[in-house]
């Protein structure tokens, strides 16, 4: 294949047509149809192995701003970057799903895409990640477009990453590299900050990499350069000063962080001790987690249509349309090979999801591949322990935008499942119902007679428990309901059984 020379011709060939309409930049706006059907058959050895192996472009990647304040918005400069992935298992459509992602991230990042390829291979290039002779081509497209990054959507090797710039002239990243830059724009709290920087150092110092010769300190006389006096140091090199400092700094991280979660763990607690069931909103970043902890609570919290806009949890309170209260949780979204210093760096925010007593799955109903999105949490999910025996809820959001036909295939496939819109509040109703019925129920029956100057258990009754019934006579109110074992003790030192009336 040859870029900014022929397309791939239309003959039973694999590849793309350019379409007609053509904008400034050569790759930037050229519009790429793909011709599916015709690509699946090489996999049975149809075509040519150079032909199998060549780089793809996957329609519809290129970032067109609509207004000149969305680029005020982001107040940064716009990196141009060209996105590259290496397909070695499952369809062609979960492996364009997964660039398309890639450019979500990128944009959120702050960047304009310019183009997106795929290579099929059967495992990443352990030199230069899709093979030398696609890097010089790659390279080619990076000087045609005049991108100043490449991006590539997967987890590169620090020679990958070392050798691949050398080839192509610009700066490399890893979708990795990428989503902890999300990160770390979008902390706010110190806890979070404190998190994303410890995942960016974890990430960092296996890839350190030294800058000459003229940084080391193990240099000294005419043998090593003519360095001399004052270049004789103690023996330790600057890229080991490096590393060392940035061990130094992740273990300062990791106190803080440990000392900043005992305040979460405290309000936990306290939460738990006044037996207030506990609600976790999890879920796919960008599923609308926040939009509903809005619909449900009216709590006001931050609502983008952007990946990652939520990194610190918020925990709000709520109520069953049976009156009981308990508490939801948002929490920061995930996706596909989200990475493991993530996991880790974000462990204490994790804990609201291992306490829960109930999770709201937060699914994008109008996502390409949602089936997908429910694997990748449900993964996230076996990492943290305790979370796969917690009850769960699918709810399958977006109904307004979302196909009918996927809507009834994720709610046959996923039974515990309701289907809601958070912008417009359809479904909000059967959702409040659904977690009614899965709240652990209070365990104890009372019918008691509540003196009157005693108003404050029969308040804590229909806030902490299930109230059947009340009767209001003139030696007191009549209190049927099922109460925690707390409250339970207190009724029974204060009021009287009715029975005994």
């Amino acid at each position: 294949m040859r870029y900014g020379g022929e397309p791939w011709d239309d003959r039973g060939k694999p590849g793309c047509r350019r379409g007609r309409d053509r904008g400034a930049g050569l790759f930037a706006s050229t519009e790429m149809t793909f011709m599916g059907n015709e690509y699946e058959d090489h996999t049975v050895g149809d075509f040519e192995l150079e032909q199998r192996q060549a780089l793809r472009r996957v329609a519809g990647l290129s970032t067109e701003l609509q207004d000149i304040t969305e680029v005020e918005y982001r107040k940064l400069r716009l990196e141009r970057v060209v996105l590259v992935g290496v397909w070695t298992s499952g369809t062609l459509e979960e492996a364009e799903n997964s660039l398309r992602e890639l450019k979500l991230l990128a944009e959120t990042a702050g960047s304009v895409v310019l183009d997106g390829l795929i290579q099929r291979r059967d495992r990443p290039d352990p030199a230069t990640y899709i093979g030398s002779g696609k890097a010089q081509e790659l390279a080619d497209i990076v000087a045609a477009t005049g991108a100043d990054t490449v991006i590539c959507d997967g987890e590169l090797t620090p020679g990958q990453l070392r050798r691949l710039e050398e080839i192509v002239k610009v700066k490399v990243v890893d979708r990795t590299a990428l989503i902890l830059d999300i990160f770390a724009q979008h902390a706010k709290s110190r806890e979070g900050k404190a998190q994303v920087e410890l995942a960016q150092l974890e990430y960092l110092l296996p890839r350190l990499r030294g800058w000459g010769g003229n940084l080391s300190r193990q240099v000294g006389g005419r043998a090593a350069g003519g360095v001399g006096i004052g270049g004789r140091g103690p023996g330790e090199t600057k890229i080991e000063l490096d590393r060392r400092r940035i061990r130094e700094r992740m273990a300062k991280l990791r106190k803080q962080i440990k000392e900043m979660s005992v305040v979460r763990q405290t309000k936990r607690r306290r939460r738990q001790n006044r037996d207030v069931p506990a609600v976790a909103i999890a879920g796919y970043t960008n599923a609308g987690k926040s939009s509903l902890l809005n619909r449900l609570t009216g709590a006001g919290v931050l609502v983008e249509d952007a990946l990652f806009a939520t990194l610190d949890p918020t925990v709000r309170r709520a109520r069953t349309p049976d009156g009981r209260v308990f508490t939801l949780a948002d929490t920061v979204g995930f996706v596909r090979h989200l990475p493991h210093q993530l996991v880790e760096a974000f462990r204490s925010t994790l804990e609201e999801v291992a306490d829960a007593d109930l999770i709201l799955h937060v699914v994008d109903g109008s996502h390409p591949d949602p089936e997908s999105q429910i694997a990748a949490v449900r993964k996230v999910f076996a990492e943290i322990e305790g979370a796969l025996d917690i009850p769960e809820i699918i709810v399958i959001n977006k109904a307004d935008i979302a196909d009918p036909v996927v809507l009834a295939r994720l709610s046959a496939k996923e039974r515990h499942s309701v289907v809601v819109s958070a912008r417009t509040g359809e479904g909000i109703d059967r959702l409040l119902e659904a977690i009614a019925r899965e709240l652990p129920e209070p365990d104890r029956e009372v019918r008691v007679l509540v003196p009157y100057e005693r108003g404050d258990l029969i308040s804590r009754a229909h806030t902490e428990g299930t109230v059947l019934s009340l009767d209001h006579t003139p030696e007191g109110t009549i209190l049927h309901a099922r109460v925690r074992p707390d409250l339970y003790a207190e009724l029974d030192r204060v009021a009287k059984p009715v029975e005994t009336v």
